[in-house]
This record gives C-alpha cells, sequence and structure tokens, in this order.
C-alpha cells in the first residue's frame, strides 16, 4: 500500500498540491490525470522519492519493491540491451553480478565458497535461473528482435529505447508500478499488448498517459489533480468524464429539480455499468463500477478549446481523390507501392502502417509537399484540402511573430479583435495571445496548427498524428470535433479511441500494397482474415 499524508507542494507562491490525504492499495491501477501543468509527473516523481514535498510523507509497505519507467533514454547507453532489463529488478542484479564476480575469482577461498553459497540461495528465490528468459520474453513482447538483446542501448534506435526502458519497469513483477507516458512511440499492436499485461497485473500501478482508451482498458480508478487537490474515483477514465460532464451541466441547470437529478445520475451509472459489463476492461473484471456514487464526484475545472472543422468554404462535390499505382522508396528502401485508391464523399478514413515514414511520405505526396514518387493523384475540382503535418517544425521556424500575426497570415478575416476571439477558443487568452510563436510548447503549436487549419475551412482533412503533445482535454475536443466534422478525412493515429470512434474505413499502407476495409477500426484489427492477409502483406513479420 502507497499511503499519502497531509502531502503539500510549493513553488514560491504558486502551491501545486496542498493537504493532499489519499491511499492506493494492492491490486488496483490508478490514472493520473489534470490539466497540462497541474503537476502529473511532479506526483510519480514524489511518490518515487525523486522530488521531496513541502510538507507531508509518503509512506510505503515494508519490503515492498518500487519499478519507475526512466525518463533518461541514455542513462544505459554501455549497457547491453538484455542487462538493461534486468537491472529493473536492482536487488536481483546486484546478487547476480556479486555471484558471478566471485566465481570470476582465481584465488577462490572457502569463505568465499561459503558466500557464493548464500548468493545462489538468495538467487534461486528470486527466480533468478529464469531472469534472462524472462527478459528476453518481455522484449520480444515489446517488439525488441531477439538479435537486438545482445547490443549495446545506444547502439538501438530512440524508439526502441523507449521499449527497452518500459521492460525494465515491468521486469520481476514490482509490487508498486510508477509508469508516466508508456505507451509513447508505441505502435497499436504493442500498446495492446502493454494493455493486457497491465489489466491483468495484481500489484499498485500507477500510470500517466493522453492515451483514453489504454487508460480504460488498464485502470480501476482515476487520481484527479484538480483545485489542487488529488481526489480518487472508482471507474475508469470514460466513466470520470462523462460523469464531471453530467455534474457540470446539472450544476448549470438551476431548475431542474433535486430528484430529476438523482435519478438521471441513477440511470447514468446503470447505463455505465451495463456497457463495461459488456468488455473485458480492468474496471468490469473487478466489478468496481458497482460500487461507485456519483454525489463523490465533482465537475471538472477543466477547459476545453473549441475545435470545430465545418466553416467549409463550400461543399466538395462526389469526386474526392483519385490516386493510381502510388509508390515511394528511400534510400533504396520501398516504403510502399501500388496503391491505389478513391475516397467517397463524408467517408472519414484511418490510414495506418507498421511504419511511420510509409504514412509520412503518403501525406506529404497527397499535400503536393514532396513531388519524388511513382504513380499519379488527381484532387477533386471542388476539393480543398487542408494538412496537418506530424512535424510541424517549419511553420515556426525563424518565425517571430506572435500569435495573433502567426494566425492572421492564414486568415480571410484580418481584424486583429477577431483572430484574438478565435485564440481564446483555442485556450490562448490575454497576455498568451502575444508569445512568440518560436517559444511555444509542443502542446500549444498543434493547437496552433488546429487553428490554421480551421481558419483555411479546407472540405478534405488530412491529418498525421494530430494527437501529438496534446493533453487530454485538446485530445478529447479534438476528437469530437473529427466526429462531427462533415467532410472527408484522411487521418492517422495512435490513439485507439480517436480511430474507433471517428473511422468508417482502414487503409493500411505496406511495403507490399494496400489493404483497403470499410468497417470499423476494431473490427479491421479484430478480423481474423485481415490478420493473416496483414501478415502476408508484411512478409510473415510485423514490425
Amino acid at each position: 500500500m502507497i499511503s499519502i499524508n497531509n502531502l503539500s507542494l510549493r513553488y514560491g507562491k504558486r502551491v501545486l498540491f496542498e493537504d493532499v490525504n489519499i491511499k492506493f492499495t494492492e491490486g488496483n491501477c490508478y490514472g493520473i490525470i489534470g490539466a497540462n501543468g497541474a503537476g502529473k509527473s511532479t506526483f510519480l516523481k514524489i511518490i518515487s522519492g525523486e522530488i521531496d514535498p513541502t510538507t507531508g510523507r509518503v509512506d510505503i509497505s515494508k519490503g515492498a519493491r518500487m519499478s519507475v519507467l526512466k525518463q533518461n533514454h541514455y542513462e544505459f547507453d554501455e549497457v547491453t540491451v538484455l542487462d538493461t532489463v534486468i537491472r529493473g529488478n536492482t536487488v536481483l542484479y546486484d546478487v547476480m553480478k556479486a555471484k558471478d564476480a566471485i566465481y570470476a575469482k582465481e584465488d577462490f577461498t572457502e569463505e568465499d565458497g561459503i558466500k557464493a553459497g548464500e548468493l545462489e540461495g538468495l538467487f534461486a528465490e528470486m527466480d533468478g535461473w529464469n531472469a534472462e528468459s524472462d527478459a528476453a520474453t518481455l522484449l520480444s513482447n515489446l517488439g525488441i528482435k531477439e538479435e537486438l538483446h545482445s547490443k549495446l542501448v545506444k547502439s538501438i534506435d530512440g524508439n526502441q529505447k523507449v521499449r527497452v526502458l518500459l521492460a525494465q519497469a515491468l521486469f520481476g513483477n514490482p509490487d508498486i508500478l510508477l509508469l508516466d507516458e508508456p505507451t509513447n512511440d508505441l505502435d497499436l499492436e504493442t500498446i495492446a499488448w502493454l494493455e493486457n499485461f497491465l489489466a491483468d497485473y495484481d500489484k499498485i500501478v500507477l500510470v500517466v498517459s493522453h492515451d483514453r482508451h489504454f487508460l480504460d482498458t488498464v485502470c480501476t480508478h482515476v487520481a484527479d489533480i484538480d483545485f489542487g487537490k488529488i481526489n480518487v474515483y472508482t471507474g475508469n477514465y470514460s466513466f470520470w468524464y462523462e460523469s464531471s460532464q453530467l455534474l457540470l451541466k446539472q450544476r448549470g441547470d438551476q431548475n431542474k429539480k433535486a430528484e430529476d437529478k438523482i435519478a438521471e445520475l441513477k440511470e447514468f451509472i446503470a447505463r455505465f455499468s451495463a456497457n463495461a459489463s459488456k468488455s473485458k476492461q480492468a474496471t468490469s473484471r473487478k466489478k468496481a463500477l458497482d460500487k461507485i456514487k456519483l454525489d463523490e464526484m465533482r465537475p471538472s475545472n477543466r477547459k476545453y478549446p473549441a475545435i470545430l472543422f465545418n466553416n467549409q468554404v463550400r461543399d466538395a462535390g462526389d469526386q474526392i481523390v483519385e490516386v493510381k499505382n502510388l509508390g515511394k522508396s528511400l534510400h533504396g528502401e520501398v516504403l510502399f507501392k501500388d496503391i491505389s485508391f478513391d475516397l467517397k464523399r463524408g467517408q472519414k478514413v484511418a490510414v495506418i502502417s507498421a511504419n511511420s515514414l510509409a504514412t509520412r511520405y503518403f501525406y506529404a505526396i497527397l499535400a503536393g509537399e514532396d513531388k519524388e514518387f511513382e504513380g499519379f493523384f488527381k484532387w477533386g475540382v471542388t476539393v480543398t484540402p487542408t494538412y496537418l503535418p506530424s512535424d510541424n517544425t517549419d511553420f515556426f521556424k525563424d518565425d517571430d511573430n506572435n500569435l495573433v500575426d502567426w494566425l492572421r497570415q492564414y486568415s480571410e478575416e484580418k481584424d486583429e479583435t477577431f483572430i484574438r476571439g478565435f485564440l481564446g477558443r483555442m485556450l490562448f487568452t490575454g497576455e498568451e495571445t502575444l508569445k512568440k510563436s518560436t517559444v511555444l510548447s509542443g502542446g500549444e503549436k498543434v493547437r496552433c496548427m488546429l487553428s490554421r487549419m480551421m481558419m483555411m475551412k479546407g472540405n478534405v482533412l488530412l491529418l498525421d498524428e494530430p494527437t501529438n503533445h496534446l493533453d487530454l482535454e485538446s485530445i478529447t475536443a479534438l476528437n469530437n470535433g473529427m466526429k462531427d466534422f462533415r467532410g472527408t478525412m484522411l487521418f492517422t493515429t495512435r490513439d485507439h479511441e480517436l480511430a474507433q470512434t471517428v473511422a468508417d474505413r482502414v487503409l493500411e499502407i505496406t511495403p507490399n500494397g494496400l489493404i483497403d476495409r470499410e468497417m470499423s477500426f476494431d473490427e479491421y484489427m479484430t478480423n481474423t482474415r485481415v490478420k493473416a492477409l496483414r501478415m502476408e502483406m508484411y512478409g510473415g513479420v510485423l514490425a
């Protein structure tokens, strides 16, 4: 158990937490949520001992082993991949190395023999003989091929390092697991594996994530950082979000009778519990929703940007785009070939690939930014495509405009009051609108790019990883805006919830051609025939 007692954290006059008293118990997974800057990562650092609170204390059950997902990707550069994972259990690793050091001695004494025997006993108690095979299995499940296990960490790429550090955190079934954004840089198959792993995990898990489907699948509780407090609620993220929105609506409806409010709340709990019972969510498995009391909830203090794409210049006609035998190679590697399709007006298409470079160049070609490709494509005469790239560096490079001037260049309406009003709806208010565009955070830049996209009033949207760097509130607003959009859309995302709730068609780009199915994202990912075809198109291995 983790017990937080009278915890406060202050930086000068700024109060991050004040008088926090909560407990985290075994067998539960807690999603730590809160607006950007609320202190989610800081809270995990306090629990791990990396940061000292201003007041209060953190008590952990005696003998409990804690494991933390490391954020320093260079810490283990001179260590092999397999050894890096085993180091996740520091006690086991130290015993293993001490034992090996004794056996390596040339002048082996009787005292050494006694010490080695003691270490062998400890090693066996900790299941040390299976350590290497367990570490290798974890690595393979996270997409790290066996030939890389003996390599130094510095020799593998950044995405692979993230997976190695995640394997390190999971290794040896720690009693307490702290995970800060564990799904970053993972593909959808690996995220699904991690979801299943954590949903079955019977220890204490605290996780910070912007992936709503991930939080819904693994979390039994939500720890909400708001109003300078941390409140723990039973249920997953979707329950917390929907119930907080319902309470906010009811608070604004002063004329609604008290008994009507209670009836509405009870109906909401019953409906949500029934839906969850049909899924494999951890919340259903533990029957936690049966214990929910909405009167324990509070309306959220969160703010959501207004992401609305329906202010189009004109409606598109029936001819959206024609793509024939499109192909792209890079440095001798075939990213994709023989890509042919057309679109129906109003379709919302999830474009996926095991190789993110394939989708990136696919969009760059359709947006007219990449001219080096095979085949051809043609947009319909009534189509106005607008493009959100995954890398927006060029839009802010050497641009010292403030936000008003930056956005004005994409707007037909040049009046400053109009531009400021638009920025306000995207949560840039007051002096924030005078920020230089070169000093924006990653999330702020994406919100600017979405503002630009709305200003351009396109009737076909191309969105490459639009949730990158966004917080949960902005992702939720974006998801709703994409669902409500009346035009045609091609988008790529690692956000499972976004893909499932928006897409009515899936295009998968492979080195050997295109897989094209008109079905929901979940249907596509679970269809047996599609799975077999995907394996075939990737040469028997999904990278």
